[in-house]
Order: structure tokens, then sequence, then C-alpha cells
């Protein structure tokens, strides 16, 4: 399933994975994963990588969904060695431009203080290991937290298309992401990230109504 929005295609392939299109047909991929392709398209024009995780950093993937000409952008902390493309490094926070594309970037991580740790009590996801991605495609601005918690310094973020997880146990769960999609305030919401894996199921379809509730369209998509 699609949605388009302000001339943006937006279509979730499966888990975190995410492409979207332009009116002018490019194309950009969001941390492709070859368990959720069904093909090798091979007609993305720029890809963007958020961190290292086996479902987020996919060569196989990548290369799958490469164009000709593709750029990749990947969080400078993967170690992109093992992938034939060349890459442009993405910092941990800053701003840089992919082929006319705006990128921020802001960390993403799992709160210290929070209930997202393996058995030996580690973060899935620590400060310095993912970056979120805000992007500005043509005249809308879109959000791809990643795997990430709510944090203080997302409240000062607004955007108009937000994709946040929602499956939580390695990241926010749907209650956590309601919060969030509340302090964006954004004109759309696609969510991702869940229902993969056992311990990431959840219903999407009350976090939908919670938020259509306040006005907030949520697309399932």
């Amino acid at each position: 399933m699609s949605v388009t929005h302000n001339g943006l295609a937006f279509e979730r392939l499966g888990h975190a994975s995410v492409r979207i299109e332009t009116d002018d047909g490019t194309v950009i991929y969001i941390d492709p994963w070859s368990d959720v392709l069904d093909t090798e398209p091979g007609d993305g024009d720029i890809v963007f990588v958020t961190h290292d995780d086996f479902d987020h950093y996919d060569t196989d993937a990548i290369e799958a969904v490469a164009g000709p000409g593709v750029t990749v952008a990947a969080y400078e902390a993967i170690d992109t060695s093992d992938l034939v493309l060349d890459v442009i490094d993405l910092p941990h926070k800053g701003e840089v431009t992919v082929d006319g594309v705006t990128v921020q970037t802001v960390p993403a991580y799992n709160d210290p203080e929070g209930e997202h740790v393996d058995d030996d009590g580690n973060l899935f996801h620590a400060e310095g290991e993912v970056i979120g991605l805000i992007l500005t495609i043509e005249d809308t601005i879109v959000f791809f937290p990643s795997d990430t918690d709510f944090l203080p310094h997302h409240e000062s973020i607004s955007v108009d298309v937000f994709i946040p997880p929602i499956g939580g146990h390695f990241t926010m769960d749907r209650h956590e992401a309601a919060e969030f999609v509340r302090s964006v305030d954004p004109k759309v919401v696609l969510p991702v990230h869940y229902d993969t894996f056992e311990p990431i199921e959840t219903d999407v379809d009350a976090f939908a109504t919670e938020l259509e509730e306040d006005g907030i369209q949520v697309e399932v998509f």
C-alpha cells in the first residue's frame, strides 16, 4: 500500500524499510532489508542507512534496490567496507545535502533509565549507535527517527510526515510513540517497526485510533 502526501508516495516495504518516490520519479529508500524485499527493484536513486543492526544495514538489500548512479548515505559509525558501492558518511548530529535532499541527522538511542535492555542489562541501542533522519524532500519535511525512545532533544522537532517505530521492546512502544507524535505535530503519521517478530507485536489500529481522536492523521501503510 502506498500513501501519498504533498506529491510524495510512501511505501512501507515491511518492518522499518521505507520507499519514497517524488513527483519527478526520484526514488529514496531508508534501511532496506532483504527479508521484506520480494524483488530486486534496482530503482533507488538514494539509499539511507541509520545504523548497523542486521534489519537496517543489509548490503544485499542495498544492492538489490540500488539503481544506476545510486548514492548511498550511511551513518558514519557503520563499517561499510563490505559494500561494493561508494558511501557518503552521515554525521551523528549535523546537516548535509545528498543529491538535493537536505539531511539533518539527530541522535537516536534508548533511554538509559528505561527498560529497553537485553538479558545482560545493556541498552539495545546506546547513544552513538543510531541516527534519526530529518529529510527535506522538495517542500516536505520527513522524519524517520529510527530505533529510539522519545528523548528530550526530540521535543523541538516539527515535521510534515513522521515515520516512528511503535513496536516496543527494542524501541518506544505505541503509547510512547503517540506522545512523540503529539510533540512533533505532523500532518501525517506512518508507523513502522512493529509485528515483524513476537517481541514487537502491537495493536497498530489502537495506535491509529488514539491519535485520530486527537485529529492526527495516521496511515497504516
